[in-house]
C-alpha cells in the first residue's frame, strides 16, 4: 500500500505546479535565470525562413501538380521520386474521366504535398507501357506508391480528400511524415 501511495505522490509532483497557469511574462524569465534556476526557461521564438532560403515545393502554398500523358512518361520514371495516379479511361470524353480529371486539378494544392503525379490515359489504341503493365477495363483509377507497386484500384471515380487520406495510411508515406513505427 505504501509503494502504491509513493508512486502517486512521484507522478503528482511530476505533474508539476499550476499547468493551467498563463505563460510567465518575459521580465519574470530574466529573473528566474539571473537567480541560476534553469526550471523555467524563455518561450520558444517561432522561426521564420531566410530571406534568402528557397522554399521547397510541398512547403509552397501553391505547388505545382503535375498531368501527364501516359505516353509521354514511363512508369520506372517515377520509382522512389513520386507517387503516380492513374487514370484510365477508353474515351476521353467519358464522364468518369473527366470528372475525375477535374477533380484532381481542383485538388492539386493537396496532392503536391504528397508527391504525386498524375498520368492520364484515354486510348486505347494506343496501347501505352502503363496499359499494358496495368491492364485496365474501362474507367480505371490507380494510385501507386513510390515503391512502384499498386496500392488502390478503383472502378469509379474518386474525391481528392479520399485519395489523400488512402496515401496517408500507406506505410511509406507514413515513414516520410514521422508516424511510422515497427512497434504499432
Amino acid at each position: 500500500m505504501k509503494l502504491k501511495f509513493m508512486i502517486f505522490v512521484m507522478a503528482l509532483a511530476a505533474m508539476g505546479p499550476a499547468r493551467d497557469a498563463p505563460a510567465p511574462d518575459a521580465e519574470d524569465v530574466r529573473d528566474t535565470r539571473s537567480q541560476g534556476s534553469s526550471a523555467r526557461l524563455p518561450p520558444v521564438q517561432s522561426q521564420q525562413p531566410a530571406p534568402n532560403q528557397p522554399e521547397t515545393d510541398a512547403a509552397r502554398p501553391g505547388a505545382a501538380m503535375q498531368i501527364l500523358d501516359a505516353a509521354e512518361v514511363r512508369p520506372d520514371a517515377f520509382l522512389w521520386t513520386q507517387r503516380p495516379v492513374v487514370v484510365f479511361a477508353d474515351t476521353p470524353d467519358d464522364p468518369s474521366f473527366l470528372r475525375q480529371v477535374e477533380s484532381l486539378r481542383s485538388g492539386a494544392a493537396a496532392l503536391a504535398g504528397r508527391d504525386v503525379v498524375v498520368v492520364i490515359d484515354s486510348d486505347p489504341a494506343a496501347n501505352s507501357l502503363w496499359r499494358q503493365q496495368l491492364r485496365p477495363q474501362g474507367f480505371s483509377l490507380l494510385v501507386i506508391d513510390k515503391d512502384g507497386q499498386v496500392k488502390i484500384r478503383r472502378p469509379s471515380p474518386w474525391d481528392v480528400r479520399e485519395i489523400g487520406r488512402a496515401i496517408d495510411r500507406l506505410p511509406l508515406r507514413r515513414q516520410e511524415v514521422g508516424r511510422g513505427s515497427l512497434l504499432r
